[in-house]
């Protein structure tokens, strides 16, 4: 038997070659095609309803978000592809049905439908939410198991390793630690030294894809697109993890075993491996199977940006990449790849009671409150963060204080009066004559910039780098009003004037710039300057770049959080 696998081992590496040439030949033909202009395309991880959202859910789905309005404000001339949605099948999910007496399908129903409600509550402008569970999913995991085994790329075989349930994932002997037993555990035993889930040995027959076959291109890969994985610490751990050998990979289970999921064609006694199933996902979502790549591409294909936590980094940067060379097609241009929220540096969990409920903390503060937060705080992706009530509370009065309350400042009635109904002088006018050095020319220029500076902080994937350039800005426009005290008459009216025109800019190229971040609140304050809905592009913030309509002054943006409890 072992001879036989050796001897189609070897006939398949010799179609991978072919295969790894046409996967070349396919991505650059595809950019000769550019002036067919490609959706952008972005994906949040598919998220396994085993029990209810946590906060960790909601950040994944706000960072996608924020990237896909960006993208819609930057490429308006472009649709926008948004998917987000629920893995259903598995042996976790199998279970937990069980635990409740239900059927699998009923269970999905039910915890999927929490996982909806979450997107709509958080303002979440999807334009897709997939479920494994579909029938065209379906469809397509089978087509795509197919097509790899038609290039002999699977075999049968045994497999044996150290399995956590809870990862759906087989671990080598180097990728677990040995735990000694304790008042809770009577024996030693074993657990994943990445994730900490708890493995057992387990031995059985099943399918295989020939990963192992794919380690030098994905090497190439990776070391060609050092942008391809972000941040840059994640990189760096795709390529560790890629000059050890690759074991094949073990892609179904018994149907004894795990009878929820997608069967292997022809095979009624096996099911596709969760994750082949689940990252397939991103693929049907986007209507494979294509008959041609370029069909793929006008679908979208391939992601743009592929939001994903950590502690799945291993399918995405390297399973699901295999899949896609094997397959001939493109690979995501970035996985955008964020750690976690943890509660007094804890890790979140139920047993220790410390899991946020997402849900209660958007109704409690406000859904761009909670947005802004999870971006200015979670937006830089290197480490680890604390969920904090104080925190929360101490962003909430910074949003509200620079953006929500320097509108009313400068709409205020008395200065309404002090302006008068005159025709304004232009903004650039304004700026050409505005003394070197001063508050003024300060905020000038940093609004002049604001808009290349975003934009090229956004390109990069750093958010909150991003955000903290458009709040670095309003808090110079508060410094202006400070300082200048337009309201009073001792101010002259011209420099009245001159500040209440310098801050509507600075609000008008603001509210163009959050509207990915705190979309409610900025489309709020576009609306209460009269700006144009066709003008509300990235391409209008500029210095002067759109008219300011009629002014509607007295209204609140916020509320402050304390009032809301």
């Amino acid at each position: 038997m072992l001879g036989m696998l050796n001897g189609s081992l070897k006939v398949a590496k010799g179609r991978l070659t072919t295969c790894q040439q046409l996967c070349r030949v396919r991505y650059s033909s595809t950019s000769a095609a550019q002036q067919v202009r490609k959706p952008y395309y972005v994906t949040t991880p598919i998220f396994y309803p085993n029990s209810v959202p946590h906060i960790g859910h909601l950040h994944s789905v706000v960072v996608a978000d924020i990237f896909a309005r960006y993208a819609r404000i930057a490429r308006p001339e472009s649709p926008v592809y948004f998917m987000t949605g629920t893995d259903e099948h598995g042996l976790k999910i199998q279970k937990a049905a069980q635990a409740r007496g239900m059927d699998p399908l009923a269970f999905c129903d039910e915890i999927s439908q929490h996982f909806r409600v979450l997107a709509e509550k958080a303002n979440i402008s999807n334009t897709r939410f997939s479920r494994t569970t579909e029938q065209a999913h379906h469809v397509a995991v089978q087509h795509l198991w197919r097509q790899l085994d038609a290039k002999g790329l699977i075999y049968k075989g045994k497999h044996e390793g150290w399995y956590a349930v809870s990862d759906e994932c087989f671990y080598t002997d180097k990728e677990v630690t040995k735990l000694p037993a304790s008042a809770d555990t009577p024996e030693d035993y074993y657990i994943s030294t990445e994730t900490r889930s708890r493995v057992e040995w387990t031995e059985e027959e099943n399918y295989k894809f020939r990963l192992s076959a794919f380690q030098d291109s994905l090497i190439e890969h990776f070391k060609q697109h050092p942008d391809a994985v972000y941040p840059s610490q994640y990189h760096s751990e795709v390529l560790s993890t890629l000059s050890s050998p690759l074991e094949d990979l073990s892609v179904s289970r018994p149907r004894s075993r795990l009878s929820w999921g997608v069967p292997v064609p022809e095979d009624p006694e096996h099911t596709i491996y969760v994750w082949i199933d689940a990252l397939t996902v991103y693929l049907s979502a986007a209507g494979y199977p294509w008959s041609s790549t370029e069909v793929g591409r006008t679908r979208g294909w391939p992601p743009n940006i592929q939001v994903i936590g950590k502690d799945i980094l291993r399918f995405h940067a390297i399973y699901f990449p295999a899949m896609l060379q094997a397959l001939g097609l493109p690979l995501t241009t970035h996985l955008l790849t964020h750690s976690h929220w943890t509660v007094e540096q804890r890790k979140m969990s139920k047993s220790i009671g410390n899991v946020v409920d997402p849900i209660q903390a958007l109704e409690e503060y406000g859904v761009d409150v909670v947005r802004y937060y999870l971006a200015k705080v979670g937006g830089r992706f290197k480490d680890d963060v604390d969920w904090s009530r104080e925190q929360l509370e101490k962003h909430s009065r910074e949003i509200i204080s620079s953006f929500g309350n320097l509108y009313m400042r400068m709409t205020s009635k008395k200065i309404q009066e002090r302006v008068g109904s005159e025709e304004k002088e232009s903004i650039l006018d304004i700026a050409r004559r505005a003394p070197e050095g001063s508050i003024l020319q300060d905020l000038l220029s940093s609004v002049s910039n604001l808009g290349s500076l975003v934009q090229k902080q956004m390109e990069g994937l750093l958010l909150a780098d991003a955000l903290d350039e458009i709040m670095r800005t309003l808090q110079k426009g508060n410094q202006l009003l400070s300082e200048t005290k337009p309201w009073m008459s001792s101010t002259s009216t011209a420099t009245t004037t001159e500040v209440y025109t310098a801050i509507l800019e600075t609000l008008r190229i603001s509210g163009i710039l959050l509207q990915p971040f705190i979309p409610s609140k900025a489309q709020q304050l576009l609306d209460a300057l009269g700006v144009d809905e066709k003008q509300r592009s990235i391409a209008f913030a500029s210095l002067g770049g759109g008219p300011i309509g009629t002014v509607t002054g007295g209204i609140r943006l916020f509320e402050m959080a304390s009032s809301k409890k």
